[in-house]
């Protein structure tokens, strides 16, 4: 397991009780830290989005193989999984986005009647855009981001509608 997704377990799966389980590395998008768990029941993708040098917000990859020779394809909406979560880190910030997969159907990032994205930029709470498309995409964003605090009171009722009733919500 990653030290990524020890730290993500230690800040917040575990402080807010949650059931982590039936977690594999998948070892195609590991320079994205990527992996699949279960957190109570809830299948998840899970990816650590990566700063780049030119642009605000944070990059990841959305992207699956069929088999090992095959092109990278974006998820689509018949894939294995209830939540996509991607942490975002700065040297002072934490945090991460809990998107049901019905939310990245509805932004056109998860293949259903069009083909979905292979990577988003995403734009954390603490980032200040001048981009009116940033702005528009920070925007529907932040509607499920959850701020993990390296030594402040986490907010485990964020954290449960994120994890929990949303993804209760959208079955």
């Amino acid at each position: 397991m990653n030290k990524i997704v020890i730290e993500t377990k230690e800040l917040l799966f575990d402080k807010c009780n949650f059931e982590f389980s039936n977690i594999e590395i998948e070892k195609q998008s590991s320079e994205y830290c990527a992996h699949r768990f279960e957190i109570n029941k809830q299948k998840v993708l899970f990816r650590s989005a990566k700063i780049t040098p030119t642009k605000m917000g944070q990059f990841v990859t959305l992207w699956k193989r069929k088999n090992e020779k095959s092109s990278i394809e974006p998820f689509e909406i018949s894939d294995n999984f209830d939540l996509f979560v991607i942490n975002v880190k700065t040297e002072t910030n934490f945090g991460q986005f809990v998107f049901p997969k019905s939310v990245l159907v509805e932004q056109g990032i998860i293949t259903d009647k069009k083909e979905g994205k292979r990577g988003i930029r995403v734009y954390p709470i603490w980032d200040f855009t001048e981009s009116k498309q940033a702005k528009k995409t920070q925007k529907w964003q932040l509607d499920y981001f959850l701020k993990i605090p390296f030594d402040e009171t986490l907010d485990i009722n964020r954290a449960e509608l994120l994890y929990l009733k949303n993804s209760i919500l959208i079955k």
